[in-house]
């Protein structure tokens, strides 16, 4: 097998995708073990690949699509230049990147046929070896279409694991720190209340159940974590739960939230990048799916449990203000809060 000794990936996705996308470079890794690898990344997700073990450096390509001038395009082709990678592989189907890199000279680059969807595209005629996806991608872990992709390529078998950023002693002081302000209890327990759009977010009523029948199971002190953005949905949660409820929204950084996740006993998350940096710590944890399904999505845990109503319609193949159930979307409604209270019971104790 031909070596390759400084390789770029590209991976311009969101956060969850990044995290599920170290499982590919981990394989990477052991097919090219002395090879230096960057990631090409939204600086948004920076925190999940710096500093991690499987990834070397880290080039942020920050962009949108109306705004970015073609100054900017030809910097980043420079900067890639200057780098003298001899392979790329793509983890995203994007036409940016695919141009970035063939204007950049890389002599091998590698992407998929299919990535997210069965659409063709021709930002594969960009690559000079297009692996075939052969699987069914809507019913396979994310994570192992990304591994197809890096098993194609070098021939090599074997599955990873996704694999997060070292967590330094600043971000268990920060954890314990956010820790220091909830009441004494036997039990810790964090939320995710609010996903990345309407339909994968789970009832508020829901969640005030399953935290009230919880904190009279257990003497738990609970919290929110989520981004800056999610504070004041997460306050009208807190006030429909009627209970103590710290909400963190917005305290941490993206390894902040690694090291205080990991120090919780449970977990109980609606399907959203944290769900994924939270899998890489082992936490015992709940999730909740909506309009995505964890036959694709589920994290790599082993004490993770996944709750999802799988509807005909899902994965979603409406709009978000299009579904025909509204106001009362089955696949978020019929995940009822005594299935998920049950599954909580199960992994705590």
């Amino acid at each position: 097998m031909k070596q390759y000794n400084n390789i770029l990936v590209n991976a311009l996705v969101n956060l969850g995708d990044v995290v599920l996308t170290t499982s590919a470079i981990a394989l990477l890794k052991k097919a090219y073990p002395n090879a230096k690898v960057t990631m090409l990344c939204k600086g948004v997700v920076r925190q999940a690949v710096e500093n991690n073990p499987v990834i070397d450096e880290v080039m942020v390509f920050d962009y949108k699509a109306k705004q970015n001038s073609l100054g900017k395009m030809l910097d980043m082709v420079k900067e890639i230049k200057r780098h003298n990678f001899d392979l790329s592989i793509s983890f995203d189907r994007k036409l940016r990147p695919a141009i970035l890199c063939f204007l950049a000279g890389i002599p091998t680059r590698v992407g998929a046929d299919r990535i997210f969807d069965d659409k063709p595209s021709k930002v594969t005629w960009l690559y000079t070896d297009t692996i075939k996806i052969k699987h069914d991608i809507v019913n396979t872990l994310q994570a192992e279409t990304y591994q197809e992709i890096v098993r194609g390529f070098t021939g090599l078998n074997g599955h990873e694991v996704p694999v997060f950023a070292n967590l330094t002693k600043k971000n268990h002081e920060k954890a314990e720190m956010l820790l220091s302000r909830l009441p004494k209890s036997d039990k810790v327990i964090a939320l995710c209340v609010k996903g990345t759009f309407g339909l994968k977010t789970w009832p508020k009523e829901y969640f005030a159940t399953v935290v009230n029948e919880l904190n009279q199971k257990y003497n738990a002190a609970f919290f929110v974590v989520g981004a800056p953005g999610d504070r004041a949905y997460s306050d009208e949660v807190i006030k429909e739960i009627g209970l103590p409820v710290e909400n963190f929204c917005g305290d941490t950084s993206l390894t902040d939230l690694a090291a205080l996740i990991s120090k919780v006993d449970l977990f109980v998350t609606v399907d959203t990048g944290a769900t994924h940096i939270a899998a890489t710590t082992g936490v015992k944890m709940v999730t909740m799916y909506g309009c995505t399904s964890p036959k694709r999505w589920q994290p790599f845990n082993k004490n993770a449990r996944v709750m999802s109503y799988d509807p005909e319609c899902c994965p979603c193949s409406y709009g978000e203000n299009e579904c025909p159930y509204l106001p009362k979307p089955k696949c978020l409604y019929e995940v009822t809060p005594n299935n998920v209270l049950e599954a909580c019971l199960e992994v705590m104790d």
